[in-house]
């Protein structure tokens, strides 16, 4: 983020060159911590600017009075847009309290970079792709696409593993980071975010009130979220570098776990939800039949006002089927309810396109529960925002 930069020289051009830009500022005496209030609301704001990349705030240690922003921009055109325009002097201004007059303003061209881990002492932004796939092929992405569903949240999951064995390990460092802020812009917030594993496969989901790829952007920029996806690295089975633009919008890709239905009741819950999930073990090739069954079943469950699911929200890619519904009772009061099965007609048919085992039958209750035991999800975290 750059603040109180003088106005731009005019003999620069347009470039598609990256530009990184430096300000050196010297703090006013007993101002620090406004001043770092005023950059945390500040850094927010600046982060939809088009073009903005990244930032990062540094203080002196050797003269605590003497900090250091440091923005990357994705030319110089579109920096220099913005620091000359009034939006920019208007949102600096509560920054003039807190600044003495000595200061410098420095923009260099990136010319190489460097982005192999360990490579050097910072971390690197973490990207998130603003085309977020929808359900496609294997390796194909498709369009943007994030439809709010029927109470207006949109949804989304993304999903991955890990080495097994590192299954407690990856549950704390997941389950002990503070929540990021769920304000995002005027239009946009975080709803609430709930994580799980089965085995070693991990699913979080997001809900979103406004723009999917705005708020995960949000999330990703934030300095907790970074040392999570960062203390997490070592544990994943398939590597990724987040430093990385290509590399990142690859894994974001593979990663994708889209909301393919979202059904919800249509009067408000009364008393306490219980949100539960099951990851389902999808024959080679029976994803999308999967996927279509138990939307079936949870448009009729949520017709129902006084039935026991109360909403939900199914996820698929590829043969990874994944149900998060919120039900009135607790999973084992209703089994069938919890795992999407409506009849014995419906528990044949999804039988026949998950791997049930030998001895495995969705048609009797003992069937049901023992599948119930077998898939359901171990919540991690379940993180809603207060003006949820």
């Amino acid at each position: 983020m750059t603040t109180l930069s003088e106005p731009p020289a005019r003999q620069h051009s347009p470039s598609e060159t990256r530009l990184r830009v430096v300000l050196m500022l010297e703090i006013q005496d007993g101002a620090q911590q406004r001043f770092m209030d005023v950059y945390e609301q500040l850094r927010h704001e600046v982060a939809t600017v088009p073009g903005h990349v990244s930032d990062q705030l540094c203080q002196s240690i050797n003269d605590p009075r003497q900090w250091l922003i440091t923005s990357e921009w994705e030319d110089q055109e579109t920096f220099l847009q913005w620091v000359d325009s009034p939006a920019h002097r208007e949102m600096v201004k509560p920054m003039h309290g807190c600044v003495s007059d000595t200061f410098r303003s420095l923009r260099y061209a990136i010319l190489r970079e460097t982005s192999a881990a360990g490579a050097t002492g910072s971390r690197p932004p973490l990207e998130v792709p603003s085309d977020l796939p929808r359900t496609a092929p294997a390796g194909q992405a498709g369009p943007p696409k994030a439809d709010p569903g029927p109470d207006g949240v949109v949804r989304h999951a993304l999903t991955f593993t890990v080495e097994p064995g590192s299954e407690p390990e990856v549950a704390r460092i997941l389950s002990g980071y503070a929540s990021p802020r769920a304000e995002v812009d005027e239009t946009t917030r975080l709803h609430r975010t709930s994580l799980f594993m089965h085995g070693n496969r991990v699913v979080r989901a997001v809900e979103v009130i406004g723009s999917l790829g705005d708020a995960l952007r949000h999330v990703a920029m934030q300095p907790e979220v970074r040392a999570v996806e960062e203390a997490i690295n070592p544990y994943l089975e398939e590597e990724r570098r987040l430093g990385d633009p290509q590399a990142a919008r690859a894994f974001f890709a593979r990663a994708a776990l889209p909301a393919v239905h979202q059904a919800v009741a249509g009067s408000p819950a009364s008393g306490r939800l219980h949100r539960h999930a099951v990851l389902y073990p999808v024959k080679p090739g029976n994803g999308p039949a999967v996927a279509d069954l138990l939307a079936e079943h949870d448009d009729l469950a949520t017709a129902d006002p006084t039935g026991p699911v109360a909403g939900s929200t199914v996820f698929h890619r590829d043969d990874v089927v994944v149900r998060l519904a919120d039900l009135r009772l607790p999973p084992e009061a209703d089994p069938a309810a919890a795992l999407g099965v409506a009849g014995e007609r419906e528990a044949a048919v999804l039988g026949r396109l998950l791997d049930l085992g030998p001895e495995g039958d969705l048609r009797t209750d003992a069937g049901l529960r023992a599948f119930l035991a077998a898939r359901s999800m171990n919540p991690v975290t379940d993180r809603t925002s207060q003006d949820s």
